[in-house]
């Protein structure tokens, strides 16, 4: 097959519908990566507009140009947008599109969750926006600190639609975390072993694990506060048993993780393009890498820095003080790295270096500001001032938005197919560097001089005026070079003559395809020998063109990828991936209903948008897989391999996986957040337990033991070729006595009354959730191979409902023995 004809049939396998229906209906990972790029520089522009309202209103002592109510709306939505509209929806576009390309694969693991995760974000964040454009907008700061977002302090609807839609919201951000693991870990070019993987893959893999572990507790704390403000469980109400310190711990235990995985993925984007800017390969790599897991771990132990004021114990200060300022030394490696990169390259001023070099101007700044704050003394004096303000604008700004845009310049003319020819984006450059410069340090110096944040307005005398005029100046002509960048892109994108395929003469496999990128990436995926294939075999893109590599052959007619060992890169199987659909879109809809029915109090709709998801996700699993067995299939001339579908560890065992990770750091902060409120909360223990007898353990261990042994059972039947029909039936019976245990938790407690009879029912509710899970399961699992789906060559979905099984079953046991044993021991 020539190479023209191979293009042909490969693009009608994989493109998507032509015209305005493909916009709605594409799984394609190109298509989806631009439209999250679109949505959050949208999302951008807004919170932008907003951000100089804000200036505009702080211009001037006692300004009159928004009501205190107006500006507490604009203050929580600019921090809103910026940190869960913008920032991490565009990581996530750009991994999307950037990383099949970079691991010489076709596209992601999972293409219709990708898609279900766009719609969420763009569905959740439009509720945000409509709350604002209705006037109703979340008005307690983006942090919702209860009580002032508790029903005491924010009556209205407000704060619901900030818990509402950031929780649809986040979904988009557990949804492509999964997927990237999942696709970093198996979805790789032949020969890229673990230590070939191109360095943006290692930092972007270590993100996805960080919102994987990391969101949770911010969604727990969502729902625990929902719960409250809905139905009146108070877990944030002192008098109740409740604290609202337990929602600033579950807050920053996301929260300052969030710091990092908004930042690595930028220093990716630097370690990335610095070595081609200086025409050289990048210093230090496992240390890199290292310094990028060690920032990870890290992370995760300084939460309470954002909370020195609280009244935390003096050990306690000490130990999240010293933890602060560690994260200085894996930081600190990799500016090392890149100095030294430069210091052995031969860097060329471009576009992209221009904004590296800002980034290191700007960034370091912000964190020596931060190692400022972990110093308990100081932080106790510029807590709650403009000078936190600063410092979070340096870090975010300088060490996210700046390389963000050298990635912006470096990666348009792969998307575009085009290079640059009208030069806005120099000019843009230094508007934004001297405007963000001038506005930030003035908002330190009035910060260090006693201007609190979230404050509307202020006297005169105080010595700020002149401070907040020039700051202000500064954040509009900041707006104005930001108006030039995205002016310069549309243009450029538009209008600007044809480039070259590789116009940086980079090294790694993105740049080795036509541009812009055909729908199915490579016409066929390349062996790979080394961390730069590209610039190591110059001839790779033709081979490629011709079919020459894995999966040159498009006579299947069918949309297939591999996947390979994970740390050594070895083929392992071909994947048959699914086409264009509706489905993610129907299924985004859905699934917004049950947070409309939350936030209009319509509670009558929330089951039945619960039980249409359950439906679409039935019909979306259901067209997978086959009826016969297919055997192995050719990877390449001579070389055969066994499909994902007839194997025992297919791609959705592995998305399972990751996805109950998440669902387990979820538990745990619930039992954390147990564990802190009977630790410091005041009316603990309350008068009375729960009394867990004999019959409700009993019955919660058989129940247990019935699904573990038979979904076991099931899958040894299945194995044997032989009927795994009491298999099933045991697994059924299993999650009924489990859930019926968990609900015994619930008799006669009245949630209302004090926040452990709330937490009982949380975990009784986790338990009945994921018992009926597992049921559900079984039961799909009972029906797909009565149809004859599985078979004892096709076991992979009896291992992925064993795995969560097992898993409902242990964290069933774990959960309700946390809420037995005070009663038990008492």
């Amino acid at each position: 097959m020539t190479a023209l004809r191979l293009h042909r049939e490969l693009t009608r396998i994989w493109a998507s519908e032509p015209g305005w229906k493909g916009w709605f209906t594409t799984v394609n990972h190109n298509d989806l990566g631009r439209m999250f790029i679109v949505a959050s520089i949208v999302f951008f522009v807004i919170g932008g507009v907003l951000a100089m309202l804000i200036r505009a209103q702080l211009a001037s002592p006692r300004s009159a140009f928004m009501a205190p109510e107006t500006y507490a709306q604009v203050f929580t939505m600019h921090g809103t947008i910026m940190m869960f509209l913008f920032a991490i929806p565009l990581i996530e576009g750009v991994a999307v599109y950037l990383l099949p390309k970079m691991l010489g694969t076709r596209d992601l693991a999972f293409p219709r969750l990708t898609a279900y995760g766009f719609w969420c974000y763009v569905l959740g964040g439009s509720l945000l926006i409509l709350s604002l454009l209705l006037g109703i907008a979340p008005d307690s700061g983006w942090f919702m600190y209860p009580p002032l977002s508790s029903t005491l302090g924010s009556p209205g609807i407000n704060s619901d639609f900030w818990l509402l839609g950031i929780t649809f919201v986040e979904i988009s951000a557990i949804s492509a975390a999964v997927e990237i693991t999942v696709t970093i870990l198996r979805y790789r070019a032949p020969g890229m072993s673990l230590d070939r993987m191109p360095v943006y893959a290692w930092y972007i893999l270590v993100v996805a694990v960080m919102i994987l572990t990391g969101f949770p507790p911010m969604i727990l704390g969502s729902i625990l506060l929902e719960l409250e403000r809905a139905f009146g469980m108070p877990f944030f109400q002192v008098e109740n048993g409740g604290d609202s310190l337990l929602w600033q711990h579950l807050f920053w235990l996301f929260g300052h993780p969030e710091v990092y995985i908004i930042f690595l993925p930028a220093a990716a984007v630097i370690s990335t393009i610095l070595p081609v800017m200086a025409r050289t390969t990048l210093l230090g790599y496992g240390w890199v890498v290292a310094a990028a897991v060690s920032l990870g771990v890290l992370s995760f132990g300084i939460w309470v820095h954002h909370m020195f004021t609280t009244g935390i114990p003096h050990m306690g200060l000490a130990f999240f003080s010293a933890a602060s300022t560690l994260v200085a030394v894996p930081t600190a490696v990799q500016i090392f790295a890149w100095i030294g990169t430069l210091w052995k390259g031969r860097p060329e001023l471009h576009l992209p270096m221009l904004w590296i070099l800002a980034f290191f101007a700007t960034f370091v700044i912000g964190g020596l500001t931060g190692v400022m704050v972990a110093v308990v003394p100081f932080d106790w004096q510029v807590h709650d001032t403009h000078f936190v303000v600063a410092h979070l604008h340096y870090v975010l700004v300088g060490g996210f938005v700046f390389p963000m845009l050298a990635a912006l310049y470096y990666w348009l003319p792969h998307v575009t197919g085009r290079r640059r020819f009208f030069k806005l984006g120099e000019t843009a450059f230094w508007l934004i560097m001297v405007g963000f410069h001038i506005t930030f340090l003035a908002v330190h110096w009035a910060g260090l001089l006693g201007q609190r944040r979230r404050t509307h307005t202020y006297d005169e005398g105080q010595g700020w005026e002149i401070i907040n005029l020039i700051a202000s100046i500064g954040g509009f002509v900041t707006a104005i070079g930001f108006a030039l960048v995205i002016l310069d892109i549309v243009v450029n994108a538009a209008v600007a003559v044809r480039g070259s395929r590789d116009p940086w003469q980079a090294g790694t496999l993105e740049w080795a395809m036509p541009t812009p990128p055909a729908a199915y990436n490579f016409a066929s995926l390349p062996e790979i020998r080394s961390r730069d294939p590209l610039r190591d075999d110059p001839a790779l893109p033709v081979r490629i063109a011709r079919g020459e590599g894995w999966l040159g052959d498009a006579s299947r007619g069918r949309r297939e990828s591999l996947t390979v060992a994970t740390a050594t890169g070895e083929p392992a199987q071909v994947v048959v991936l699914p086409g264009n659909t509706g489905l993610p879109l129907l299924m985004a809809v859905t699934t917004g209903g049950i947070f409309v029915g939350m936030l209009l109090k319509l509670y009558w709709l929330v089951p039945l948008a619960a039980l249409g998801v359950a439906t679409l996700a039935a019909r979306w699993a259901w067209g997978l897989g086959a009826t016969r067995d297919e055997g192995p299939v050719e990877g390449r001339p001579g070389l055969v391999l066994a499909l994902a579908s007839e194997s025992v560890d297919p791609p959705g065992w592995w998305g399972s996986l990751f996805l109950l990770l998440a669902d387990a750091t979820l538990l745990g902060s619930l039992l954390f957040g147990y564990a802190f409120l009977w630790t410091v909360a005041p009316n603990w223990p309350p008068p009375t337990w729960a009394e867990p007898g004999l019959l409700a353990p009993s019955l919660a261990l058989v129940g247990a033991a019935l699904s573990v042994t038979g979904i076991q059972l099931a899958d040894l039947r299945l194995r044997q070729e032989r009927g795994p029909w009491l298999g099933f039936l045991l697994g059924l019976a299993g999650s009924v006595a489990l859930a019926l245990a968990a609900g015994m938790v619930l008799l006669g407690t009245d949630p209302t009354a004090h926040a452990y009879n709330a937490t009982l029912w949380v975990l009784g509710g986790f338990v009945v959730l994921h018992a009926g899970l597992a049921g559900l399961m079984t039961l799909y699992l009972t029906c797909r191979y009565a149809a004859g789906f599985v078979t004892g060559r096709r076991i992979g979905e009896a291992r992925i409902v064993r795995l969560w099984t097992d898993y409902a079953a242990g964290t069933g046991l774990l959960a309700l023995a946390a809420a037995w044993l005070p009663g038990a021991v008492a």
